[in-house]
């Protein structure tokens, strides 16, 4: 086996190696900071604000748009 060919596939090893590593380090950190958040929200909940909406009358308003539609392709056709 060449000498040149022996080193890339160390190097490639090791690098593939250490990305494995690294990735499997940060998952379990996350999963750890997972459940740490999780705890915390227990603790010290965050306050919902109910947010109150004013309902539009949306069936009147597509009425009319149906209509305007209506009337400009009538106009447009000179019916």
């Amino acid at each position: 086996m060449n000498e040149n060919l022996a080193n890339g596939l160390v190097l490639l090893g090791m690098g593939m190696g250490f990305v494995l590593a690294f990735l499997t380090i940060l998952i379990f950190t996350m999963k750890i900071m997972s459940k740490v958040v999780c705890y915390l929200n227990k603790i010290f909940p965050e306050a919902v604000e109910e947010v109150k909406s004013t309902v539009k009358k949306a069936a009147a308003n597509a009425d009319e748009a149906i209509a305007v539609a209506i009337a400009a392709i009538m106009a447009k056709r000179g019916n």
